[in-house]
């Protein structure tokens, strides 16, 4: 990307985006459908992630150093109920989130939005009690498309590969200047003060080094938070680099008529996408072939570079298991399924899973290799230990975009994932009000009314 261009005025494609951003444009009913089961997934995944250490860790982080000042607004912290600043809280239920790997992407950012936009919304309809349900779903869509453009420009543009946090953040700036009413001068602040500031992580470190840090969307939320409101306060900050200058306007071509909200995926398993592939093959041969693991001598992964990075030994935390490959494959064909239990420290003792996983290998395919990022496929093998061969084939992963995740796995997912955590009645209630958004009347402040108390 160019390092440095002297702009006095507005460039690039600021122009069009701020009038997406700031005006009440048409956004189509089922982009704002989409939106509302995209939250509904988030919160089910933000309610199974209080069962992770990292997540009170964040909110009591949130609730000592992040506190809002005299005068300032402050929000409830989700699953909690206890107050911390808009940027403490969008940092808690970010990180919250962002530590279970199971929530939406689109697959040419290479990461994912949601987790910090939803966070945001949260955020600031705290100090916003009058938002209505539709006016909160036109935000998150302009969260979305704001962010996976931003993340296109970034990918292009610039050669170290950088977490989710690096981008979304600026979403979260644009979600809070709709939400606010801002000009479009303070808007140009804040997405200059969000980008400069964003956490530009790199994600293969990460990978190596599996932490709480985790997809950098921890601290990316808060950052696009608090540049919007610093920005409010006179705060100036360089033109946005993503956004206007010459070598990013591809990306924004196409805003307001080809929506990337509704070319996402939802992920089945709370497991870094790259491994969704194998895992999917690792099902299916099981169910075909109705396999029992004493049956299995051993197990080979084809896979793409980046997924074959991935850990392979026994996990020894939570993150570490969901920045595995081997580990959710074993689980896979010894239990039949990858859920949360699978990525919780309990798991790890299992007898069973330790001896699957130590038959499993991987090499990375160079045809598969060549479909990453628009693709996510992989390949997995079994021999039997009476010698037969068993091969899924090429896989793709489930969960969209193509074909889309439905309405009904959407909500499927929700309930297994929120249930054991927030009980039959309260799940039902946040399903009917989250889906409600769109309808006449609807505010969204009944939603989080729903969401603060502890489970």
């Amino acid at each position: 990307m160019t390092t440095h261009e002297t702009m006095p005025k507005p460039g690039g494609a600021f122009g069009p985006f701020a009038r997406f951003v700031l005006e009440d444009g048409a956004i189509p009913v089922e982009v704002r459908e989409t939106a509302a089961l995209y939250i509904l997934d988030l919160i089910g995944v933000a309610a199974a992630a209080t069962r992770l250490e990292v997540g009170r860790i964040a909110r009591d982080h949130a609730v000592r150093h992040w506190a809002a000042g005299e005068g300032a607004p402050s929000a409830r912290l989700l699953f909690d109920g206890r107050r911390a600043s808009l940027p403490g809280a969008g940092f808690a239920l970010a990180t919250q989130i962002d530590n279970l790997d199971a929530h939406d992407g689109w697959q040419p950012s290479k990461g994912h939005a949601g987790a910090a936009l939803f966070p945001a919304i949260a955020a600031f309809a705290e100090d916003a009690p009058d938002l209505t349900g539709r006016a909160a779903l036109e935000a998150m869509v302009v969260g979305y498309e704001t962010s996976y453009r931003a993340a296109h420009a970034l990918h292009r543009t610039v050669e170290d590969y950088h977490t989710s946090g690096a981008w979304n953040g600026i979403g979260c700036a644009a979600i809070g200047a709709r939400i606010r009413g801002a000009s479009p001068e303070v808007l140009r602040h804040a997405i200059g003060i969000a980008e400069y500031h964003a956490p530009r992580s790199q994600m293969m470190r990460e990978i190596a080094n599996p932490s709480m840090l985790h997809d950098g969307t921890g601290f990316g939320a808060p950052t696009g938070i608090y540049a919007l409101l610093i920005a409010e306060d006179g705060f100036e900050g360089a033109p946005a680099a993503l956004i206007e200058f010459a070598d990013a306007e591809f990306a924004w071509e196409g805003l307001g008529a080809e929506w990337l909200t509704t070319k996402q995926y939802i992920k089945p398993y709370p497991i870094c996408r790259w491994a969704h592939a194998p895992i999917d093959a690792a099902l299916g041969l099981r169910a075909a072939h109705e396999i029992a693991p004493e049956e299995i001598a051993a197990i080979e992964i084809a896979t793409f570079a980046y997924s074959a990075a991935l850990n392979c030994a026994v996990p020894s935390s939570t993150s570490i298991a969901q920045y595995s490959l081997a580990w959710p494959v074993a689980a896979a064909l010894v239990r039949g399924r990858v859920g949360v239990e699978e990525v919780l420290p309990r798991s790890f003792d299992d007898a069973a899973l330790r001896a699957m996983l130590s038959r499993v290998s991987v090499r990375v395919d160079p045809e598969i290799d060549a479909l990453f990022p628009e693709r996510r496929a992989g390949q997995v093998t079994v021999t039997l230990k009476d010698g037969r061969h068993l091969d899924s084939g090429l896989t793709e992963a489930s969960g969209g975009p193509d074909p889309a995740p439905t309405r009904a796995e959407i909500v499927t997912k929700f309930r297994a994932f929120a249930g054991p955590v927030l009980g039959e009645a309260r799940t039902g209630a946040v399903e009917v009000a989250v889906l409600g958004l769109d309808m006449p009347g609807a505010r969204f402040a009944d939603v989080m009314d729903l969401l603060v108390d502890a489970p």
